[in-house]
């Protein structure tokens, strides 16, 4: 379901796209738009995680510094059929944890040192899972093409409002207002939908992977505590999407995360954990 939710997100972005691209600037506003926004997003997508783990001061751990993180991961990789990732831990009280990499084979695991306290290794174990089955369905090159629509909209929003395009389209302001602020909101929340439903497809991978679904669910509660107590503050909010819980606060949140609400989460996986047992 969550699959078939992000391929109809998708190709709306795309479509959206298409449209607000030949009410701008014709094929070739379109093009220029696209390349522009694509060049910036595929750079992030090469390189994010280096830039992401520099940024977070995160230190690569060996099974000699974390052999508690380090051995849970090396076994949910083994479940999952994945290459043993890099992991790393992030000097942060708040806790949480994330993965990065271009595709299974460069892929990266980060906990920070507020999550290892507070988790005990099931719960660690579902957490970890879930990062991996972020790596196993590739969201961060889904992320990165998402980013890319939603920059070009974005991008043509601002040569509608600099009087690049269509002379048509000048004569009605009805249409270069919905051009100017609606197609980028627009873009804007479909994009946090397809983050959002990327979030509850790897909280089901995870629990696929570790095989304990209520694990993940009581862990998802503490970290739903967790960083409301203790907020994310020196980082940079355009990375929420990478963490398993947004570790920032304030503003439209619902309305505007890239996470779904923890409570619905933490409710499908109790289901599924029931419909599992009702199987077994």
């Amino acid at each position: 379901m969550n699959r078939t939710r992000t391929f109809f997100l998708m190709v709306s972005l795309t479509v959206l796209f298409v449209v607000v691209g030949g009410a701008v600037g014709g094929r070739e506003g379109s093009v220029l738009a696209f390349l522009v926004a694509a060049a910036m997003n595929f750079f992030s997508y090469w390189f994010s995680d280096k830039m992401i783990l520099k940024r977070y001061a995160a230190s690569q751990v060996g099974p000699e510094d974390q052999p508690r993180l380090y051995g849970i991961v090396a076994q949910l990789a083994q479940n999952a059929g994945l290459p043993m990732p890099k992991v790393f831990v992030i000097p942060e009280r708040n806790p949480n944890a994330f993965a990065t990499g271009r595709n299974p084979e460069h892929a990266a695991v980060a906990a920070t040192e507020g999550i290892l306290k507070i988790l005990d290794d099931d719960e660690l174990s579902g957490v970890m899972a879930h990062e991996l089955a972020h790596v196993k369905h590739r969201d961060i090159l889904t992320g990165t093409i998402a980013a890319t629509f939603a920059g070009a909209i974005a991008m043509l929003g601002q040569f509608a409002r600099f009087g690049v395009g269509n002379r048509d389209r000048r004569g009605n302001p009805l249409g270069t207002m919905l051009i100017l602020i609606g197609a980028p909101l627009g873009a804007m929340l479909i994009r946090m939908a397809v983050s959002r439903a990327r979030e509850y497809a790897a909280d089901a991978g995870g629990a696929e992977i570790s095989g304990k679904p209520l694990a993940l669910a009581s862990a998802l509660g503490k970290l739903q505590r967790g960083v409301q107590m203790v907020p994310l503050t020196r980082g940079n909010p355009a990375h929420s999407h990478m963490f398993i819980m947004n570790p920032f606060f304030g503003g439209l949140q619902k309305l505007f995360s890239t996470h779904p609400p923890a409570e619905e989460r933490i409710r499908r996986l109790r289901f599924l954990a029931e419909k599992e047992g009702s199987m077994s």
